[in-house]
């Protein structure tokens, strides 16, 4: 367990060595004890195990942090810890504030971010989070531009501070679960509520599974975050921040994509292309906004699919070429998946009760091509489409695409 006087050991010449050699054999969690037991032949016992356990999470942290090699974690700070990537995109949209306050800061991950477009003061009750906030910014050379203090975000300035921001990011993991409730947050939710009167503009971090019940009630836009893909966060954003009601924003980028009231948007059979929205506009839900935007319609009105005659390229959306679609049969499925030499599935739902897994095994194909299959509902009724999935900027004629039938068979 890191300790602020292990911390301080580290960071010594000796600290430095230990590190090196940790690092170098490129641990995983299952290595900490052999490994610690390695460095003790060369450094005292206590350093050793800190070595190793620095090492293992610096391996971790590399998918979040450009420079975690020369970073310093403790575990559960590293878990809540932003991916630099969205770090830095929030911290442009905080970037005409002054000074910002980075609430329960952590070990400093987004006060780094934040540094880079403004003076920071970094608070939190914990000294050690504090410590490696400090060893972090040293790091990145930034240590000029954080502040750090050891002070609780209940006890918000009593004065306004014009021309300020800041950012709360409480814990979501209090008692060792992760919190389901915006009111079970460590510090609540609510406070960010005192703070935002406060200061020019305030963001919020919190569960992208929030229940938006629970906010319906916030004068903020919220704010769903995907990265790679992937849905990583949500944010309330208040004051000179917000900017509409909703945004889903899809990282690289940034690309977002902002509404209020969703279109009406009408309803079609399969067509020759399927749009898969991002999960950051299902979560925001802006699905009809982005079909209004790709001239697209619903197959359903409960699912989020898309279709289109017209392929048009762009973030918000994975896009597939429809080869055919069809009542889903099994038997029929089968025949033409077979028809077609598919052996490798990949199984796609949304709508269908179906496991990916029970469909692959029961459809039983033994070819050698590759194939993609969405099931779905059409109108209320199962279906199955056989697609291409195609991957951004490709060309239609560059995709070797399954041979196409009548789009959609009775």
């Amino acid at each position: 367990m890191l300790t602020p006087a292990t911390l301080r050991s580290l960071l010594s010449d000796s600290g430095r060595q230990a590190l090196e050699e940790a690092q170098a054999a490129e641990p995983r969690a299952e290595d900490l004890l052999p490994l610690a037991q390695r460095l003790e032949r060369r450094f005292p016992a206590a350093l050793a195990r800190a070595a190793a356990g620095q090492a293992i999470l610096r391996r971790k942290a590399r998918d979040k942090f450009p420079e975690a090699d020369r970073m310093f974690f403790i575990t559960e700070a590293l878990e809540q810890a932003t991916a630099r990537p969205i770090a830095e995109y929030r911290a442009g949209r905080l970037a005409h504030l002054a000074p910002i306050f980075d609430l329960t800061c952590g070990l400093g991950g987004d006060a780094l971010a934040l540094s880079r477009v403004a003076p920071v003061i970094a608070s939190d009750l914990d000294h050690l989070r504090l410590l490696l906030l400090a060893a972090n910014a040293s790091v990145i050379g930034m240590s000029r531009r954080v502040t750090p203090v050891q002070a609780d975000a209940r006890q918000p300035p009593y004065r306004r501070l014009p021309g300020a921001g800041a950012f709360f990011d409480p814990g979501r993991r209090p008692s060792g679960r992760r919190a389901h409730s915006v009111h079970d947050y460590e510090p609540p939710l609510g406070l960010a509520l005192d703070w935002a009167g406060r200061v020019q503009g305030l963001a919020a971090k919190i569960s992208p599974a929030v229940d938006l019940a629970e906010v319906a009630g916030y004068d903020c836009e919220i704010e769903f975050i995907a990265l790679g893909g992937e849905l990583r966060e949500a944010v309330l954003w208040f004051g000179s921040l917000k900017d509409g009601r909703r945004r889903a924003t899809v990282l690289p980028g940034p690309h977002s994509l902002v509404g209020e009231i969703e279109p009406e948007i009408d309803l079609a059979d399969p067509r020759a292309y399927l749009y898969e929205p991002s999960p950051a506009v299902m979560r925001a839900g802006l699905v009809r906004t982005l079909a209004a935007q790709l001239g697209a319609c619903m197959l359903d009105r409960k699912i989020a699919f898309l279709v289109s005659d017209r392929l048009q390229a762009g973030p918000f959306a994975r896009a597939y070429e429809v080869v055919e679609a069809m009542p889903f049969q099994l038997k029929r499925l089968r025949e033409r998946l077979r028809s077609l030499g598919i052996g490798p599935l990949t199984v796609k739902k949304r709508g269908s009760a179906i496991a990916p897994e029970d469909l692959i095994h029961d459809l039983g194909l033994r070819g050698e091509r590759p194939g993609t299959v969405v099931l779905t509902q059409v109108r209320g009724k199962p279906y199955a489409l056989i697609v291409n999935p195609i991957e951004p900027g490709q060309s239609l004629d560059s995709a070797s695409p399954l041979e196409a039938r009548p789009l959609v068979s009775s």
